[in-house]
């Protein structure tokens, strides 16, 4: 099983949830990838088992502007048979705004007719240790998914 891990990070924390999934992954056998959003092709992420993105929320809920290629992108791209989940850091202060990229990433991948293999995940700030055990069912739960999808 192999994974692609894209992120968009402006203070870290982002990068560090990122490795920590890539971390949880690697632990469990999956194969990983790890990619800066500008970096990053939607339509190749057709060849992975699991797609993770990462994504920082900026201003008044605004999308990273790195990955804003990326994201519209997704909306042509066809991942059928892979399974994605989408988490990320934002900031409980924002309220209504808090981590709306997580949900936005997590809308725009449903559409492109991959699996959702977890519900979102957001991590307040920096990760803390209880976020490390969510982001391990997080992990856990992909796996099973694109498991399932296999047999």
């Amino acid at each position: 099983m192999n994974a692609t891990i894209i992120y968009a990070s402006l203070t870290g924390n982002n990068e560090e949830v990122a490795e920590i999934i890539q971390k949880q992954l690697q632990e469990q056998g999956v194969q990983t990838q790890l990619i800066e959003i500008s970096q990053a092709d939607a339509f190749e992420l057709s060849s992975a088992d699991l797609a993770i993105v990462v994504p920082y929320t900026y201003g008044e809920g605004d999308l990273p502007e790195e990955g804003l290629d990326f994201y519209e992108d997704l909306l042509d791209a066809d991942l059928t048979g892979v399974v994605f989940g989408v988490a990320g850091s934002g900031d409980e202060w924002y309220a209504d705004e808090y981590c709306k990229a997580v949900t936005e990433f997590d809308q725009q991948l449903a559409g492109t007719k991959a699996t959702r293999g977890a519900q979102p995940v957001f991590i307040d700030l920096h990760p803390e240790a209880e976020d490390e055990q969510r982001l391990a069912v997080f992990t856990t739960n992909l796996i099973q998914t694109a498991t399932q999808l296999e047999v």
